[in-house]
């Protein structure tokens, strides 16, 4: 119990990294620009910053000058931009190194090329964006412009889910034969309104906490998927508008090594008799030929988590995987967001990450969620209309 209270504790106030001198530094500080003051940059880049000392939280853009500001002087970033072409101003200026883009889905492609052609690295709030194609140019002007992308899976970074792709490898449960996943939010995480259920912006269930879903079936199955088997969703409400955008997703995939892949999602489980909230679904199950191994929390384990491994005709075990140990980077209470960050800055530094998702891995994740939606009938979320202009094809 005061593990677990030291911890949360320091996940809620990370201690500030003294400042260090230029000579102490391991690399070049990299100054971050944040598109828009969305609700997840201080749990996906704020907190985390503040125990990077390669990280400066330099600027950061809103539609809304005002609200620029006092997200800047709330959160300690140095500068801010405003209005219409705020966004642009940022990516133009040159002291901004690296780009955090937390916008809406369907404006990720664009502003993530536009900071690409500008030449700053990007760390892209999942999912990167709403095909399979715009990530494969997304990855592919990177690559020509020597430029880091990565797609912020920030779970795939922990010890918890390491770990438990760890014991799947050994072999001591043989060889995988099921993989189920869920992730489900309360009812009101997405409220009426929400750009989560606004189609034309990416919207809906399998892009959101699907995405997730998708993402770690691939990863513990160790493969990628052949088919898609069945699917079936809901669509938000009835109205003309959601008659696209899901609010609860079923899937059942078929995969290279033969397994099966059960995913789910709902991005507003409706409370028990309208009254009682439901308990989250986070859970990533693996069924093995001699047994199972499932991982409880497998979305932000360092609040808490458990790996229980079950091996047929033996006793149970579980297990906590909150630090790699030994020589490896890391305290009991960084967040999946900070192990991300590490590796980010590590690879835009040239050293080389724990563990790093790559551009195949981002396409590949795009492309499923794509077959789901073309087999469940809610279709592909619309493309974006942006187009590089000459400017930005000059500097690709």
């Amino acid at each position: 119990m005061l593990a677990f209270l030291s911890r949360i504790y320091y996940i809620l106030n990370p201690p500030q990294t003294r400042t260090p001198t230029y000579d102490t530094l391991p690399g070049k500080p990299l100054n971050f620009g944040c598109l828009g003051a969305a609700k997840i940059a201080p749990a996906a880049l704020i907190k985390p910053s503040r125990t990077h000392p390669e990280v400066v939280l330099y600027a950061v853009a809103a539609r809304d000058a005002k609200r620029a500001d006092e997200f800047a002087k709330k959160h300690g970033f140095l500068k801010s931009f405003g209005g219409l072409g705020g966004y642009q101003d940022m990516l133009d200026d040159p002291a901004v190194d690296v780009v955090y883009n937390p916008l809406p889905n369907g404006l990720h492609f664009e502003w993530t090329m536009k900071a690409l052609a500008a030449g700053k690295h990007v760390l892209l709030e999942k999912p990167a964006t709403c095909t399979a194609a715009e990530a494969a140019a997304i990855y592919a002007l990177a690559k020509r412009k020597n430029l880091v992308v990565l797609e912020a899976f920030h779970y795939r970074f922990h010890p918890a889910i390491q770990r438990v792709k760890a014991i799947i490898d050994s072999g001591e449960l043989g060889a995988i034969k099921r993989v189920e996943a869920a992730l489900t939010a309360p009812e009101g995480t997405a409220p009426e309104g929400d750009i989560r259920w606004d189609y034309n912006l990416g919207g809906g269930s399998t892009m959101d906490p699907g995405c997730y879903t998708v993402n770690v079936l691939r990863y513990l199955a160790g493969c990628e998927p052949t088919s898609v088997l069945t699917a079936k969703a809901i669509p938000y409400s009835d109205r003309p508008e959601h008659k696209q955008v899901d609010r609860i997703f079923w899937a059942t995939l078929a995969m290279e090594n033969e397994s099966i892949g059960e995913i789910h999602a709902n991005l507003d489980e409706k409370k028990l008799w309208g009254i009682i909230p439901r308990m989250p679904k986070l859970s990533a199950v693996v069924e093995c030929e001699n047994g199972t191994v499932e991982l409880f929390n497998f979305l932000i384990p360092h609040f808490y988590h458990s790996i229980r491994v079950h091996p047929r005709g033996k006793a149970a075990r579980v297990e906590k995987a909150y630090s790699f140990g030994g020589a490896a980077k890391g305290e009991v209470w960084w967040t999946t967001y900070r192990y991300q960050l590490e590796a980010f800055v590590d690879q835009i530094q040239g050293r080389t990450p724990q563990t790093w998702i790559n551009g195949e891995d981002t396409v590949a994740n795009m492309k499923w969620i794509e077959v789901i939606y073309a087999k469940d009938g809610f279709g592909s979320r619309p493309a974006s209309k942006y187009q590089p202009c000459a400017e930005d094809e000059r500097t690709m």
